[in-house]
Protein backbone atom coordinates (compact mmCIF):
# COMPACT_ATOMS: atom_id res chain seq x y z
CA UNK A 1 0.00 0.00 0.00
CA UNK A 2 1.30 3.43 -0.92
CA UNK A 3 1.98 6.06 1.72
CA UNK A 4 -0.58 8.77 2.26
CA UNK A 5 0.52 12.17 1.03
CA UNK A 6 0.29 15.03 3.50
CA UNK A 7 0.24 18.79 3.21
CA UNK A 8 2.14 20.75 5.86
CA UNK A 9 2.67 24.38 6.85
CA UNK A 10 5.82 25.61 8.58
CA UNK A 11 6.39 28.91 10.35
CA UNK A 12 9.89 30.17 9.65
CA UNK A 13 12.01 32.14 12.11
CA UNK A 14 11.31 35.34 10.19
CA UNK A 15 7.55 34.82 10.62
CA UNK A 16 6.90 33.72 7.04
CA UNK A 17 4.92 30.58 6.24
CA UNK A 18 6.04 27.73 3.99
CA UNK A 19 3.65 25.15 2.53
CA UNK A 20 4.75 21.81 1.15
CA UNK A 21 3.77 18.16 0.65
CA UNK A 22 5.38 14.90 1.68
CA UNK A 23 4.66 11.32 2.72
CA UNK A 24 6.71 11.67 5.93
CA UNK A 25 6.29 14.98 7.76
CA UNK A 26 8.89 14.41 10.55
CA UNK A 27 11.52 13.32 8.02
CA UNK A 28 10.76 16.29 5.76
CA UNK A 29 10.86 18.72 8.69
CA UNK A 30 14.29 17.38 9.64
CA UNK A 31 15.44 17.83 6.02
CA UNK A 32 14.30 21.47 6.13
CA UNK A 33 16.02 22.04 9.47
CA UNK A 34 19.29 20.53 8.23
CA UNK A 35 19.32 22.74 5.13
CA UNK A 36 18.46 19.91 2.74
CA UNK A 37 14.81 20.86 2.28
CA UNK A 38 13.41 23.60 0.10
CA UNK A 39 15.71 26.47 -0.82
CA UNK A 40 13.16 28.90 0.66
CA UNK A 41 13.54 27.52 4.19
CA UNK A 42 17.35 27.58 4.24
CA UNK A 43 18.57 30.21 6.66
CA UNK A 44 15.04 30.98 7.87
CA UNK A 45 15.15 28.85 11.03
CA UNK A 46 14.02 27.96 13.51
CA UNK A 47 11.23 26.13 11.70
CA UNK A 48 8.03 25.15 13.50
CA UNK A 49 5.44 22.72 12.16
CA UNK A 50 2.13 24.59 12.37
CA UNK A 51 -0.25 22.29 10.49
CA UNK A 52 -0.55 19.06 8.54
CA UNK A 53 -3.40 17.19 6.89
CA UNK A 54 -3.79 13.92 5.00
CA UNK A 55 -4.46 14.40 1.30
CA UNK A 56 -4.56 10.86 -0.07
CA UNK A 57 -2.54 10.51 -3.26
CA UNK A 58 0.15 12.72 -4.78
CA UNK A 59 -2.22 14.42 -7.21
CA UNK A 60 -4.66 15.40 -4.45
CA UNK A 61 -1.77 16.72 -2.34
CA UNK A 62 -0.49 18.90 -5.19
CA UNK A 63 -3.98 20.33 -5.77
CA UNK A 64 -4.42 21.05 -2.06
CA UNK A 65 -0.97 22.68 -1.92
CA UNK A 66 -1.97 25.06 -4.73
CA UNK A 67 -5.23 25.88 -2.92
CA UNK A 68 -3.40 26.70 0.31
CA UNK A 69 -0.67 28.72 -1.39
CA UNK A 70 -3.38 30.87 -3.04
CA UNK A 71 -4.90 31.78 0.34
CA UNK A 72 -4.08 35.09 2.01
CA UNK A 73 -1.78 34.82 5.03
CA UNK A 74 -4.67 35.41 7.45
CA UNK A 75 -6.57 32.41 6.07
CA UNK A 76 -3.48 30.20 6.34
CA UNK A 77 -3.10 31.24 9.99
CA UNK A 78 -6.78 30.44 10.67
CA UNK A 79 -6.22 26.99 9.18
CA UNK A 80 -3.29 26.38 11.55
CA UNK A 81 -5.48 27.22 14.57
CA UNK A 82 -7.89 24.32 13.96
Amino acid sequence: MANTWKLYILRCGDGSLYTGITTDVPKRLEAHRSGKGAKYTRGRGPLELMYSEDCGDHSAALKRELEIKALPREEKLKLTEK
